[in-house]
This record gives structure tokens, sequence and C-alpha cells, in this order.
């Protein structure tokens, strides 16, 4: 089986202090096969990786739309945060990109009903696991509502740090090299999850504050 770790962060991330070499060590060293790393409104720790292991990184991004964040996996070029949701998708339907819903109902970043239910034809799948969801009913949720609509799931640990990489993998039998490829292999696709808990967003508040004090730099 192929493991894919869908939702992941670098350094390029506000909230992240991992540089992209290190995710890649950790990626290698956990036994993923396929790692789409999804910084916040950024490629450029995705081309970093990529350039380090082609065969193991694709270039994702999770963008912040006016109502939500969309996780989105083979971006060419970079989306700007706070367009609309419609026009985030029409940019990336234009460059081929798989799209995916990042933690829909989450309580504290996730969507309103009303706004998933316009783009739910739109998309390609929900992320039905978020290893960073506080609660597990959040989760349930998302699966419902992929279910109810027809849509794929992905999982993803959102891991802003290298602990947290791979606790939630979507496991594949088939290997996938584009969009189309991708959404082919996930319809069969088994997952392996566990929540990170509640602490681990501590990690986050302190590499936003490490970085506000200018104590980090990208390399």
């Amino acid at each position: 089986m192929l493991t894919l770790e869908f939702h992941c962060h670098t350094i390029y991330s506000k909230d992240s202090l991992t540089q992209p070499e290190t995710l890649v060590r950790a990626a290698r060293r956990k036994g993923i096969d396929r790692l789409v790393v999804t910084d916040h409104n950024s490629i450029a720790g995705a081309l970093a990786a990529q350039k380090l292991d082609p065969q193991l990184v694709i270039v994702g991004e999770e963008i912040m739309t006016t109502r939500g964040e969309l996780l989105a996996a083979f971006v060419n070029e970079e989306i700007p945060a706070r367009l609309s949701p419609l026009e985030t998708i029409h940019r990336l339907r234009a460059q081929g990109a798989f799209i995916s819903v990042s933690h829909p109902f989450d309580g504290h970043r996730g969507w309103q009903l009303q706004d998933l239910l316009e783009i739910a034809p739109l998309i390609d799948a929900v992320e039905v696991f978020n290893s960073r969801c506080i609660f597990e009913r959040d989760n349930q949720l998302a699966a419902e509502f992929a279910r109810q609509h027809n849509l794929l799931g992905t999982v993803g640990s959102d891991a802003h740090t290298t602990g947290e990489l791979g606790r939630a993998v979507s496991l594949l039998a088939e290997n996938f090299h584009n969009g189309e490829m991708l959404k082919s292999a996930l319809k069969n696709a088994g997952a392996r999850t566990r929540l990170s808990g509640p602490l681990i967003h501590f990690s986050s508040r302190l590499a936003v504050t490490v970085k506000k004090l200018g104590l980090v730099r990208i390399l």
C-alpha cells in the first residue's frame, strides 16, 4: 500500500518552524511514500521540499478564502489569500489541481454549512479526518457530509511539527501523478488516523511568537 500524507506545513507557514529539509527527512524516516506540502497561502516551502525529493513531495497549498480554507494538491501557481471560494476554485481548476476542504466542521476554523453546500458540486473531496481537530465529532460530521454529497475523503495530520507527521494518512493501492489520478486512487483508499490532542496547538502559537521576535529565519 502507498502511504499518503495530504496535509502538512513548513516554516513558510506563519505557525510552523519546520524547515523543508527536516520535513523531508521525517517523511522518509516514517515511511511516507507521498507527501503533499500545504503551507498557508504559499507554495514556496513545497517547492523547496520537492527539489530535495521530487518522487516524495507534491506541491500543495492551504488557501484561506473569504469563507474558509481549501486544500489543494498539484498546484503550479500560488493562489493568493482572501479570494472568494468560487474564484479560488476557478483558479485551481485552471491549473488542474485536486481540491479538498480543510477541517470543514472544526468549531474554531471550519466553514458555515451554507458556504459548504455552495461549493460542494465544485470540489473533489472533503477532509474527513484532521488530526488537529480537538473533537472527534468534527471529523465525523465531515465524513458524513462527504457521504451525503458523494465526495471523496482526504485525511491529514495537519502537521506543523515533525512529531505530528503521519498521524493521519491515506492508504492507496495505486500510485498517482496528477489530480485526476489521485481522484481515482482515493476511491478505494483506506486510512490510518489518530488525533494529536489539544496541546499540540501550543506549538503553533510558539512558532508565531518566535517569528514575531525575529528569533528564526527561513533557510
